[in-house]
């Protein structure tokens, strides 16, 4: 080859988890080999090493990176040129070859299902490591993955990488290794899996906060009728839809109210060790990212930045944010996976996209640990699905093939429709109209568990949250929370003491359902605490057995009776 191989004593330092996968590759030399491991936990840097041992040692001659996007197509490039593995981010498909001046070339998952032989000719020409980055990609439709298949199959070598190896489809995954379980499903085996309670726990990734807004909304239907619903709330999954259209409306009072909490929250991070956390507000549509981003200058005095979607300039506006000190960024779903910005502390998750590959991609935004403490806070719509959601962000899932499918908690094409930028005149247009929207925190999601009490916007109690130091560790943010969670409760109890005598004379009031909820999650809280205390488990796996005894949701949606039942359970641990 006409450039220089990479120097593997050159290399960053490895993490344990990279160690010991690059270990197990070397030991097996298998031609595919899976990695799972959560967002911002090194996959990149894996790879890569991964690539300069296999081209010192002359297992392959070249290297070929599918990644999603163009933008990360760029990323990629630049992380491998750092390491002195040199890749073309600008092959086109008509080139044919690569330059002799590269080791090889990043191209799209797109790129290869439009002409999977020009693919096939480059890998046959050379020995080659084809690295497949969010793998899951390939099966979003049948002719990336079959193009993926005819295009890698003669590869000496293939490394699959992915931070969230599920699906909700039966689509397979090509070159991924299906076992079957106990069920008989064929289910997705990864080679390496290292995943964010793990990265947790190494203090690779940051622990995230959840602040769910309730509220009350109003809209109009089609028919002329006005109806009001309070999100999180149980109701239908159109009642959902057209509630969380309502508070997502740029024109209402959802959106400025939890912008102006998330932009506090970001300024106490920025007094509080991390001066250059920037926040994220990700969008449904075009439309909504160009009125949230005006928004946020009519709040804050600051122009944010703009990503609408994966065009020309996109990826040097990211790489621009990136770099900066500037405080927002908006953006519609090209932001959603892989893109690399450190410094994001703060989301604002503005989106009706609600399935868990989504929300996990989103989420993952977020989690790069630069330094040890550093957290991130997510705001979000007390939704129950993706409160749900919320609580299960250490889950492990893997692709299952043939298992009887439900909706994953909402209709998406429903939300997606109401989120659309209807062009039609006439009877379209008045389909719907957002009447008003109030935000109100509905409660904070940790570790699985929920704390806190409703609290309207702009107040001191709402305050006391959003001054949450930004640099805590786990255990940190667990105590932090109880303590104003129990602040919070003994505040509500004093304004509504009343004289004895007064009292006295009548009989105690009842409590509301939304009250005992609270009550009871914050007795559960307390109990899970003192089991961790006793055993050393971490909080989220004690509600997660909790959940496996008794069944039902997390406990930010649990009912009074499933709360009831886990305290009992708890209890007898």
């Amino acid at each position: 080859m006409g450039v220089r191989l990479p120097a593997i004593d050159t290399f960053p330092a490895l993490r344990s988890w990279q160690r010991k996968a690059l270990f197990e590759y070397l030991r097996r030399r298998a031609e595919d080999f899976t990695a799972v491991a959560t967002p911002g936990a090194g996959k990149t840097t894996f790879a890569l090493r991964i690539a300069a041992e296999l081209l010192a040692d002359g297992t392959v001659e070249a290297v070929t990176v599918v990644a999603p996007t163009e933008h990360l197509k760029t990323q990629w490039a630049a992380a491998a040129a750092r390491v002195g593995i040199h890749l073309d981010a600008a092959f086109r498909n008509a080139d044919l070859h690569s330059s002799a001046d590269f080791h090889g070339a990043v191209v799209t998952y797109a790129q290869v299902g439009i002409a999977p032989q020009v693919h096939r000719r480059r890998t046959m020409t050379r020995r080659t490591l084809v690295i497949l980055d969010e793998i899951h990609h390939a099966g979003d439709s049948r002719s990336w993955g079959d193009g993926v298949k005819a295009a890698f199959e003669p590869a000496v070598r293939r490394l699959m990488l992915t931070g969230t190896p599920f699906r909700s489809d039966d689509n397979p995954i090509p070159f991924v290794t299906y076992e079957r379980g106990g069920d008989g499903l064929p289910r997705s085996r990864a080679d390496a899996v290292y995943g964010y309670s793990d990265a947790l726990r190494d203090g690779v990734v940051r622990p995230v906060l959840f602040l769910a807004y309730s509220g009350e909304t109003r809209w109009r239907t089609s028919a002329g009728d006005e109806l009001a619903a309070r999100l999180g709330e149980p109701m239908t999954q159109d009642l959902v839809a057209q509630a969380w259209r309502t508070a997502l409306d740029p024109a209402g009072d959802w959106m400025p109210q939890v912008l102006r909490a998330a932009d506090a929250r970001l300024t106490v991070m920025r007094k509080g060790g991390m001066p250059d956390a920037g926040g994220l507000v990700i969008a449904s549509d075009q439309q909504s990212a160009r009125a949230y981003a005006r928004l946020v200058e009519r709040l804050t005095g600051e122009k944010a930045v703009v990503v609408l979607s994966d065009d020309v300039g996109a990826s040097a506006r990211i790489a621009a944010f990136a770099a900066s000190e500037q405080r927002w960024l908006v953006a519609v779903r090209m932001v959603s996976e892989g893109v690399d910005i450190p410094r994001l502390a703060v989301g604002v998750y503005a989106t009706s996209a609600s399935t868990p590959l989504y929300f996990a991609q989103a989420i993952g935004r977020f989690v790069r640990a630069r330094r040890p403490g550093e957290s991130a806070s997510v705001f979000l719509p007390s939704v129950p699905h993706l409160l749900g959601l919320a609580s299960e962000m250490e889950a492990q899932r893997d692709h299952v093939i043939g298992a009887a499918k439900k909706r994953e908690g909402f209709d998406d094409d429903l939300l997606e429709r109401a989120q659309r930028n209807e062009q039609a005149s006439g009877e379209l247009e008045k389909r719907f109209e957002a009447l008003s929207a109030t935000a109100e925190l509905d409660q904070v999601i940790f570790d699985g568990a929920s704390f806190g009490t409703a609290a309207q916007a702009g107040t001191p109690e709402e305050e006391e949250y959003l001054g949450l130091p930004g640099l805590l560790t786990p255990d940190q943010v667990t105590v932090l929370l109880n303590k104003r969670q129990a602040e919070q409760l003994a505040a509500q109890r004093r304004r509504r003491a009343e004289p004895a005598a007064e009292a006295a004379e009548r009989p105690p009031v009842p409590l509301t359902a939304g009250e005992r909820r609270v009550a009871l999650r914050r007795q559960l809280n307390a109990l899970v605490a003192a089991r961790h205390h006793r055993t050393g488990l971490p909080h989220g796996k004690i509600h997660a057995e909790l959940r496996r005894l008794c069944g039902g949701p997390p406990s930010a949606q649990a009912t009074i009776e499933q709360l009831e039942e886990r305290i009992a359970t708890v209890q007898t641990l």
